[in-house]
């Protein structure tokens, strides 16, 4: 099974307005399994619909409906649970538990030869879900390393219970031999096509078989050849299949390991455990002894070995004495019934008892007559159209109607096409991103390379469209959220978030990402955003007193625009700050701060207060801003008034300079 959805119909459905399918997981020969959403639950779930044309019998939706059920009333550990069933636009289903890990295949591929003791503990799981679904009447019929999941938390859990009984049901005789893989498929499921819980455990024993040796018991070029080996040839002890260093080592087969898988896979039904809870007791005793180190138990052996001829009388074909035990003989295995073309399989001929030994008569043996001889050949041409027909037949419907997908990947699409026709195959495209494989080139098939396919079927490809890739949009001078908003629609995602100061951005909006507008990104790459502080603060320092060029020099040093007024002053030295707006605290970088530069003393008029009391022109010339100092003059007659001054009035001083009254 394959895990692509590329192009699936289904991906994005609302199955029966519940069941949101999200992802294609697998692919089968007789269903897609789909990754879903339980819209009512908000749960997900696995949910395999058949395939199209199921559907269309009324009979088969009828049985498939019956089997759903039935597999729904399994509760176990071991058991895939089923959730629900039903049938959308012509289109059964099941909604079954979502077991996230890998497959028994996957084990099998990379941990066999398994030893004995962890082959067996795998198997005793899969026997107790089997026992759950004989205990409920119900029979697999399709066990294979397939349909055995393993979680990614080691739980072991057997999926697809009734779903091979429905199928096989709305199938022809001969059709119904292809549900289950044919590795697996007991003699009696391949000549007449039923099964009952015998069946389940002899495919439980091709299983232990492969864990055991890492191969399957028959290989051949075409289905039917390992179908007809299955019928006729007794599968061989496991431990003919390993090489003497193993076999020896402590992980080698006991003899009744072999016998337990021989027995487990008898061609006759009747010969083998009657369902899994019997062959599970089997395993169990089987898991005693390695448990505690035993790798020769005769007896253990012999029971097992008795197991599986306990219907047979004292010497049937393919079994030895020995002391009160029988041992399987590999070279002779047991006859089984031949299939039978148009009419059911005979019954199998019991072994007759010993009789007592008696004398018997012989008679003369006599030549047959032509007549005889003629029909005796008539019979053996038909029988040999008759099996001719049948195999060529048998082989249609398992392999000759079917060719192998091509390996496609990583051709160029019209190569591809050009393979595809070559195969009689008609493809489906579509496209999709790809990081490694260039624009133009096939990235994937469904089904893959090596897939076998109905002669004139679809398989769909996937070519590249290159790397895929986003606009990095402008956000700069945007707030956090919308910021987020917009990376969102172009397929992006903010990342770490940061504040910094910014002379021209105001506080809480993004002043700076870390990918420049334009530049192509990847889906769901993540954008680091920088958000204004706003500008950073200054300290202004107090200028007042400084030459004022300097105090200009240091204020826009500091990043202040400078505004330099002028003012008279009598107590700042000419060129230097009189005054600062503003005195101090902080400000930010282009602020105005002004300065005041003194000019010095201003010249101002002498007030005329000549002939007025003295007390009268000091408040006078005080008023006018200068200073005063009083001096009797020659001919004073202490009479308290103003004879002259110096400067005269009407005349220019510097404010704040000293005039002196001349007192009479």
């Amino acid at each position: 099974m394959t895990t692509t959805s590329i192009g699936d119909p289904l991906v994005g459905v609302l199955l029966d307005g519940r069941y949101q399918i999200l992802q294609r997981l697998a692919r089968g020969g007789m269903a897609t399994v789909y990754r879903a959403t339980d819209m009512r639950l908000g749960r997900v779930v696995a949910v395999k619909v058949m395939h199209d044309g199921l559907g269309e019998d009324d009979d088969f939706i009828r049985k498939f409906d019956r089997e759903a059920r039935l597999a729904a009333k399994l509760s176990h550990p071991n058991v895939v649970a089923v959730f629900d069933q039903g049938h959308d636009a012509g289109r059964p289903y099941i909604v079954m538990e979502l077991v996230q890990g890998c497959t028994l295949r996957n084990v099998i591929s990379t941990d066999t030869p398994m030893e004995p003791l962890r082959a067996l503990e795998l198997i005793d799981l899969i026997l107790a879900a089997l026992c759950a679904a004989h205990e409920n009447g119900l029979v697999h019929r399709d066990i294979k390393p397939e349909n055995v999941l393993i979680s990614d938390r080691g739980q072991l859990k057997v999926a697809d219970f009734g779903l091979a009984r429905a199928v096989s049901a709305h199938t022809t005789a001969t059709q119904g031999v292809l549900i289950g893989t044919v590795s697996y498929l007991p003699p009696e499921l391949v000549l007449h096509g039923k099964a009952d819980s015998r069946s389940d455990v002899y495919a439980a024993g091709v299983v232990l078989f492969e864990l055991l040796t890492g191969t399957k018991p028959y290989t051949g070029e075409t289905p039917i050849q390992v179908a007809y080996a299955h019928v006729h040839n007794q599968i061989p002890p496991p431990s003919t299949r390993l090489d003497t260093h193993w076999q020896v080592s402590r992980n080698g087969i006991p003899p009744y390991l072999d016998a337990l898988v021989l027995s487990a896979t008898q061609r006759e039904p009747d010969l083998r455990p009657t369902d899994a809870r019997e062959f599970r007791a089997m395993v169990r005793r089987a898991i005693d002894a390695l448990s505690h180190g035993i790798m020769d138990d005769p007896a253990l052996t012999a029971q097992f070995t008795s197991r599986a001829f306990a219907d047979r009388s004292a010497h049937p074909e393919g079994v030895e004495e020995s002391g009160t035990a029988q041992q399987i003989s590999p070279q002779s295995p047991p006859t089984v019934p031949q299939p039978v073309v148009g009419g059911s399989a005979p019954e199998p001929e019991r072994p007759r008892k010993r009789r007592e030994s008696h004398p018997r008569v012989r008679r003369p043996a006599t030549a047959p007559s032509p007549v005889a001889l003629r029909r005796r050949r008539l019979v053996t041409l038909v029988m040999l159209i008759v099996v001719t027909v049948t195999g060529a037949g048998a082989w249609w419907m398992l392999d000759g109607r079917y060719v192998t997908t091509p390996t496609l990947t990583g051709l160029s699409q019209a190569d591809a096409v050009r393979a595809a026709d070559e195969q009689g195959l008609v493809l489906e495209s579509a496209q999709d991103f790809s990081e490694s494989v260039p624009a133009g080139v096939v990235i994937s098939t469904e089904p893959a390379a090596g897939t076998d396919v109905l002669r004139g079927g679809t398989v769909a490809m996937t070519v590249s469209r290159g790397p895929e890739r986003f606009a990095m949009p402008r956000v700069i001078g945007l707030s956090k959220d919308d910021a987020e908003k917009v990376l969102v629609e172009k397929n992006l995602a903010v990342g770490t978030v940061k504040e910094d100061w910014h002379e021209e951005i105001a506080a809480g909006l993004v002043s700076e990402t870390s990918a420049e507008s334009g530049t192509p990104m990847r889906r769901d790459a993540r954008i680091d955003l920088t958000l204004s502080k706003g500008p950073r603060p200054i300290q202004i320092a107090n200028q007042t007193g400084r030459p004022a060029a300097e105090a200009q020099s240091a204020l826009e040093s500091a990043g202040f625009h400078v505004v330099v007024k002028t003012a008279h002053s009598t107590s700042v030295p000419v060129g230097n700050v009189i005054s600062q707006d503003p005195a101090g605290g902080t400000g930010h970088r282009g602020r105005t701060v002004t300065i005041v530069r003194s000019l010095g003393p201003a010249m101002v008029k002498v007030p005329d207060v000549r002939a007025l009391p003295v007390k009268d022109a000091t408040d006078q010339l005080t008023r006018a801003g200068f200073k005063v100092e009083t001096q009797k003059s020659e001919d004073s007659l202490d009479i308290g008034y103003v004879q002259r001054t110096d400067p005269e009035g009407g005349q220019e001083a510097l404010q704040g300079s000293t005039i002196t009254l001349f007192v009479i």
